[in-house]
């Protein structure tokens, strides 16, 4: 079940193109908790899950997979990826490994 959706816009040439991401509920595992993501990009999509104790890091790892794949991607490194304005961030965290990549907003998580 997907518990929460935010919608990314990816800049091509005059054209913005949404850029869904959607995080469902943490399901509980043998042992831990799964908690799966998407990114819908539009060339490839991205589904992971992140693995926790319990559910709430689960979730917590999950967002901050999804900071760190948006940070990473061509797309942001070419800045044409946004989420309200440009150049503000995305509003997700990322580890602390990859602070630097942060723009905007994002910089103050």
């Amino acid at each position: 079940m997907v518990i929460a959706t935010r919608v990314l816009k990816l800049r091509q040439g005059p054209d913005e193109i949404p850029v869904p991401i959607r995080i469902f509920a943490p399901e509980q595992r043998e042992i831990d908790w799964a908690c799966r993501f998407e990114i819908a990009w539009p060339d490839d999509a991205t589904t992971m899950e992140a693995m926790g104790v319990d559910a709430v890091q689960a979730l917590e790892l999950a967002l901050k997979m999804i900071g760190a794949f948006i940070y990473a991607s061509d797309h942001h490194a070419a800045g044409n990826l946004m989420w309200e304005v440009p150049s503000k961030g995305y509003g997700f965290p990322v580890s602390h490994n990859i602070r630097d990549l942060l723009i905007g907003d994002d910089k103050t998580l």
